[in-house]
C-alpha cells in the first residue's frame, strides 16, 4: 500500500510537469492589434469565428480582437482597422460580405469593404485558398454591421453620349 501512495506522489507531479511542457509548444500568435481592435462592433465577429479553416486550426493571439489560424501561420485577422473607401482594387462579394483583395508577393491581404471597423486577413494563397478562407470567415464578418457595398460600372446609371 505504501508503494501506491509514493507511485502516486510521484506520477501527478511529474503529469503536471508534462502538460505544462507540452502546452508550452505551441506559443500564442504575437499580433499587432489595429487601431480599433477595441470597438465593441467587433466582438460579436470575435465569438463567432471559426475553430478552423481548412486544415488549420485556430491558435491563441496576444491582442485583442486578433485571431491566427494553422502552425507556422497561414492566416492572420485582425478587427478594428480602418475601413477603406472607395477603391479601385479588386472587390468581391462572398456570403454577403464584400472584401477588397490586394495581391501582394506572396501575401495578400483581404478587407471587408463598407463594414464599421473593418476586418483585415492577411494570407499566402499559395499555402491556403483565398475562396476557402473568404467563405469561412464571412459568416463571422458578417456580425459587423455593413453600411455600403462594392459597386462597378455596371451597378451605375453612365450618362450616354448622344
Amino acid at each position: 500500500m505504501r508503494l501506491n501512495f509514493i507511485s502516486w506522489r510521484i506520477a501527478v507531479p511529474c503529469a503536471a510537469s508534462a502538460l505544462l511542457v507540452l502546452t508550452g509548444c505551441a506559443p500564442s500568435v504575437d499580433i499587432t492589434a489595429a487601431r480599433d481592435s477595441n470597438s465593441p462592433a467587433c466582438a460579436p465577429m470575435m465569438v463567432a469565428l471559426p475553430d478552423s479553416l481548412a486544415d488549420a486550426q485556430r491558435r491563441t493571439t496576444t491582442s485583442q480582437a486578433t485571431a491566427a489560424w494553422g502552425d507556422p501561420s497561414l492566416v492572420i485577422l485582425r478587427c478594428g482597422v480602418q475601413a477603406p473607401g472607395p477603391t479601385t482594387d479588386r472587390c468581391v462579394g462572398v456570403n454577403g460580405v464584400d472584401w477588397v483583395i490586394k495581391e501582394g508577393n506572396p501575401n495578400w491581404t483581404l478587407t471587408t469593404y463598407g463594414r464599421v471597423p473593418a476586418t483585415e486577413v492577411v494570407i499566402d494563397p499559395n499555402k491556403i485558398p483565398s475562396s476557402t478562407v473568404l467563405a469561412e470567415l464571412s459568416n463571422a464578418a458578417s456580425k459587423v454591421p455593413a453600411t455600403r457595398s462594392c459597386v462597378g460600372p455596371g451597378d451605375e446609371n453612365l450618362p450616354t453620349g448622344q
